[in-house]
């Protein structure tokens, strides 16, 4: 198939330049906190809905951040510690989701501790609206052209600008499928569990076991970062993030669970009508 060659600035008005990449940031930031405001409106067991309005910030700087530093030290260290300034035009691109997603985490706990909010009561919200980001995020990827596939005859193979003359598989759409929409729609569906929602942590472990498994596939139909290549045993920076990402999640899970009925176990039985 051919490669929708599509512009990769919004537009442009002299030396402001939107672009499809920042916008999906944008994008995906502003329709989660909104989200997270509403879903909260309607459980009066979350987080008061104005502690996500002031979290925002918050969550910018946790992803920017938290983005950045980790694509330097994971993905290109050699080439920002050559050319440091380098590590300042974020506008070049150079993020990681991975990176992005602990700079959150770390956001929301020292956030949750000032305001003395239960942690994963709150990051089960976030967790929800996460795939959202990811999603668009995936979609300006392949607007690029930039995170294409490994090389493939299937009949939807791309032949991309920067892939040279081989057709590939369009992994950004596949990623944009699986890790966004896929996984939104889970997600949508765990938190409208009751059961679920009352079992703070379950959400949040959902959404890291669920992710790392949908990236570390993924990864299989994606070409490694040309200047890491194949690691350990075959594997990508990707697949290797996704493991520890893995084990974390299936840990909160169980905690999550255990926690609950512990709980449920030290409360008194129901008197009966007497």
């Amino acid at each position: 198939m051919p490669f929708p060659h599509i512009d990769p600035v919004l537009f442009s008005f002299g030396f402001i330049v939107i672009r499809w990449y920042a916008l999906s940031y944008v994008a995906g930031l502003v329709i989660g906190w909104r989200w997270c405001m509403a879903m909260a409106r309607h459980d009066p067991n979350t987080p008061a809905p104005e502690l996500y309005d002031e979290f925002l910030t918050w969550a910018v700087l946790g992803v920017l951040l938290g983005g950045r530093i980790a694509y330097i030290l994971f993905y290109n260290l050699d080439e920002y510690l050559a050319h440091p300034l380098e590590a300042l035009k974020v506008w070049h691109g150079g993020m990681s989701f991975h990176g992005g997603m602990l700079g959150v985490i770390l956001a929301a706990w020292i956030f949750t501790r000032r305001k003395k909010v239960p942690f994963f009561a709150f990051t089960d919200l976030l967790a929800c609206v996460t795939p959202i980001g990811l999603g668009l995020g995936r979609c300006a990827n392949f607007i690029n052209g930039e995170l294409f596939g490994r090389p493939s005859n299937v009949p939807w193979a791309m032949i991309f600008p920067r892939g040279g003359d081989i057709p590939r598989h369009p992994s950004q759409l596949y990623e944009a499928l699986t890790e966004g929409l896929l996984l939104l729609i889970i997600m949508y569906v765990l938190s409208r569990q009751p059961k679920i929602r009352a079992r703070a942590g379950i959400l949040s472990g959902a959404f890291l076991t669920l992710y790392g498994i949908f990236r570390f596939t993924m990864e299989f139909f994606r070409e490694p970062d040309p200047q890491l290549g194949f690691l350990y045993d075959g594997a990508t920076m990707g697949q290797l993030l996704c493991i520890p990402m893995i084990v974390a999640g299936i840990f909160i899970l169980v905690w999550a669970i255990k926690s609950s009925e512990a709980k449920a176990a030290e409360s008194p039985p129901p008197r009966g009508e007497g």
